[in-house]
């Protein structure tokens, strides 16, 4: 038998759990000399209190590469789709969303 040269071949593996996702409407990112931070959080409309959902830690060099990937697939997106309208949003987060604060 013939073996194939698998060297530049990775298999990733994705379990329902993570697969399922989570949804983040707010992120923050900060950094060292040695390492960036994301943290992924959900905030909800009339609730002054968030959770991280997700953190991932990267290294300077796939930061980098992160964001340039996140800005190649913007950019077909918008060929695609048209151009993404961000809002400015007022100073500190966007807590209220614009509607009715939650009473309980």
């Amino acid at each position: 038998m013939e073996e194939q040269n698998n060297d530049n071949q990775l298999n990733i593996e994705l379990s329902e759990e993570v697969a399922e996702g989570v949804f983040s409407n707010l992120a923050i990112i900060t950094h060292s000399n040695t390492e960036f931070v994301l943290d992924f959080i959900r905030v909800m409309p009339g609730v002054p209190k968030a959770k991280v959902k997700s953190r991932i830690i990267l290294t300077p060099e796939h930061a980098k590469r992160l964001c340039a990937a996140m800005q190649e697939n913007i950019e077909k997106y918008e060929a695609i789709n048209g151009r993404i309208k961000t809002h400015a949003e007022p100073s500190g987060f966007p807590m209220g969303f614009g509607g009715p604060t939650a009473q309980a």
